[in-house]
């Protein structure tokens, strides 16, 4: 049995670090509320604008604009989002893990350029000897727009002067602070061009014409899918780290209340023991 020392020793270490996790789990509980709101204000916008799209491009040819023309994936782009930090659970191991399922399914039959966004995932790589097209760190605490059009000039540059034929991102779509849903999401070449199968019911009036408003819309449509897939993955991390400091304060608590009866029966025995040596001595005594 541990001495009384080296359990109060520990009971003072675990409440430590109970004070810790329960600050982060507050600070991640008040960036999640802002987290939430800016993705469920960009969630109707983004749909809005893809469903606009579907319409304007059901009217045109897919050669109409080079981001509609669908080639045969021979190279194909994937952008990893993962966080600076850890202490969320398994937030950035299901990505990871996402990640490596997509490149070892396509393996041998496409050459796949990754990009990843966070230390961790550049880390997990790294250390892997797998080669990385570009690298993001620290990289969450800039404006977020600005984040998004930057990734989208390189994926439409890159897929505009074919040098790959899809592009594809990958993120964890925020459903609540308990659910996180790894997502693999499709770019380039952007969906919706030709399609027979949805039955158009809006009717537009164009000026200018369809072609010159898909020039300049479909960019826009790039930007909005990867602004909208950051905004998800921070409030995803947000959430994950949320519910892991919960559960690591719980069982901090836990630990402190099982150490904190040990303790008390180690000093019950320790007494009981003294009194025994009382007891005998006097009794030898006389």
């Amino acid at each position: 049995m541990a001495t009384l020392k080296a359990i109060r020793k520990r009971i003072t270490s675990i409440r430590n670090t109970q004070q810790i996790t329960k600050a982060m789990k507050m600070v991640s509980a008040a960036k999640l509320r802002r987290s939430q709101e800016a993705v469920m204000q960009a969630r109707p916008y983004a749909e809005k604008v893809a469903a606009l799209l579907r319409n304007l491009s059901a009217r045109v040819s897919k050669e109409a604009h080079p981001l509609l023309t669908e080639r045969e994936e021979k190279r194909v782009d994937l952008w990893l989002l993962t966080a600076d930090r850890g202490l969320c659970g398994g937030y950035n191991a299901n990505l990871i893990r996402a990640a490596e399922t997509f490149l070892r399914t396509h393996r041998g039959q496409k050459e796949i350029h990754l990009a990843v966004v966070g230390r961790k995932g550049v880390d997990y790589f790294r250390r892997r000897r797998v080669e990385l097209a570009a690298r993001y760190l620290n990289a969450w605490g800039r404006p977020m727009g600005e984040f998004a059009v930057e990734i989208a000039e390189k994926m439409i540059g890159r897929f505009i002067r074919g040098e790959t034929d899809a592009a594809y991102i990958l993120y964890s779509r925020f459903r609540s602070a308990l659910s996180q849903v790894p997502t693999l999401e499709k770019l380039l070449p952007v969906a919706g061009a030709g399609a027979e199968t949805e039955k158009i019911t809006i009717e537009y009036l164009f000026e200018p014409d369809v072609k010159t408003l898909l020039a300049n819309l479909l960019p826009k449509v790039v930007e909005v899918a990867v602004y909208r897939s950051l905004l998800e993955a921070v409030a995803s991390e947000h959430g994950a780290r949320m519910t892991a400091m919960d559960s690591a304060t719980t069982n901090a608590a836990d630990m402190i209340s099982r150490l904190t009866l040990q303790m008390n029966r180690a000093r019950q025995a320790s007494i009981t023991k003294e009194l025994m040596e009382i007891v005998s001595t006097a009794e030898a005594l006389k």
